[in-house]
């Protein structure tokens, strides 16, 4: 009998091991290139190499098509277990209760205590903690002192009229433009920002919940980049481009000026010698403030997830603070952890823009109404196909600010409903 239960027991500890060495965690990533992938690759292995038993698929979009691919997937039931997070899909997939509120895990982590402030705001604007972000994306200008030099222009532009004046003279210089303008996919924080430097404010909404996108100041601001680019101060083809040709286009000279978060900094850094560009705050508009976007990206984790505490346990190894440097400093996001920006590597003139843009008064960093269920469908969709019609001339601004206005305004009205 004393057999017996020993062979019991050992075969409950082999079938134990033995499911845990089943257990497969699948993982998509969005935001896709090839060094964030071999990144992520890298810490994946490392939580492989402590976790025996545990393997982890890594799933690769390209970003282009990246909200439409996984919401194929979901849809379809190929669900996977963690997925990284843009801030304006996490209200979609968190209003259809599709994603783990992490509060309890993240009570649990040892980790949690060096979290900043501002990583908790974030990761709680969907109404419970959808996400662990692993870093932020604000907004400053890269400027090429260089053809500025060449153009006549003394002093880098503070206000948005000197902008204009800039991208004009920079863009009478043979085959050169003033301005990166993104066009295609992603371009909607240049309008916004746009809009609200010009509208003198980044709220979104009235007190009565319309949208202030057709207000006459946004709209003189949706007219600033309409300008620009007709102007000739863009790249004609602009109208098409997206992060990897706008990035592109100012570390090759073709255009003088680059609104970009701190991933571009990544491949202009390594293309252009320190000594020919910078990076300085955003133009400020006619009331004397600028209001660059701040965005987020995290893990979160499906409900319909079989193996949610090995899922967590993955988030938390990608979210600790050795993981969260590696990762912030390969694809150029401003860390979540306290005491980061004492880190040598984010200590120098690279990141000047940006720190001066969240220490200035001046600069008021804008939240994107991510908590709006369709904003991710308003952003890559509506947002991109009505903004690349009115450069072309095939709509007015104001036509286009009243079509924003009114899904927004729509949008609003639901999610107070549900409040």
């Amino acid at each position: 009998m004393k057999h017996f239960l020993q062979g019991l027991a050992m075969a409950s500890v082999l079938m134990g091991s033995t499911a845990y060495a089943d257990t497969t965690l699948k993982l998509v990533e969005v935001i896709t290139s090839p060094e964030r992938t071999e990144t992520l690759q890298a810490l994946v292995d490392e939580f492989e190499a402590a976790n025996e038993g545990v393997t982890v698929e890594i799933v690769s979009l390209p970003w282009g098509s990246a909200f439409e691919k996984l919401a194929t997937m979901v849809a379809g039931g190929d669900v996977p277990d963690i997925v990284e997070m843009p801030e304006r899909w996490a209200a979609l997939y968190a209003g259809s209760d599709q994603l783990v509120d992490l509060q309890s895990y993240v009570a649990d982590w040892a980790d949690a205590g060096t979290l900043t402030d501002k990583t908790i705001q974030m990761a709680t604007e969907t109404g419970g903690m959808h996400m662990v972000p692993y870093g932020f994306y604000l907004r400053a200008m890269f400027y090429n002192k260089k053809l500025l030099a060449e153009a006549g222009v003394d002093t880098p532009p503070a206000t948005m009229e000197d902008f204009m004046a800039a991208s004009a003279a920079v863009s009478k210089l043979d085959g050169k433009s003033g301005y990166c303008l993104r066009g295609g996919p992603g371009g909607l924080n240049g309008w916004v920002m746009m809009a609200a430097a010009m509208n003198g404010t980044n709220e979104f909404f009235t007190e009565d919940g319309k949208s202030r996108m057709n207000e006459p100041g946004s709209v003189a601001g949706l007219q600033f980049l309409i300008d620009m680019y007709q102007k000739g101060y863009a790249p004609k083809d602009s109208v098409n481009w997206g992060f990897n040709e706008i990035v592109a286009g100012f570390y090759s000279g073709t255009c003088a000026f680059l609104d970009q978060d701190p991933d571009a900094l990544i491949a202009v850094a390594e293309r252009m010698p320190a000594e020919d560009f910078a990076v300085m705050p955003m133009p400020v508009g006619p009331s004397g403030k600028a209001f660059p976007t701040i965005g987020y990206v995290g893990w979160s984790m499906f409900e319909q997830s079989a193996h949610k505490k090995e899922s967590f346990d993955l988030i938390a190894h990608l979210s600790s603070p050795a993981s969260n440097a590696t990762w912030t400093k390969r694809v150029g996001v401003i860390p979540i952890h306290k005491g980061a920006d004492q880190d040598p590597f984010f200590k120098t003139e690279q990141f000047k823009g940006w720190f001066e843009t969240l220490n200035g008064a001046q600069y008021v960093p804008t939240l994107m109404p991510a908590y709006l269920k369709q904003f991710g469908y308003f952003a890559d969709s509506i947002a991109l196909e009505t903004s690349q019609e009115a450069l072309l001339g095939q709509k007015t601004a104001q036509e286009m600010a009243d079509e924003w206005a009114d899904f927004l305004t729509t949008e609003y009205a639901a999610w107070k409903a549900e409040q």
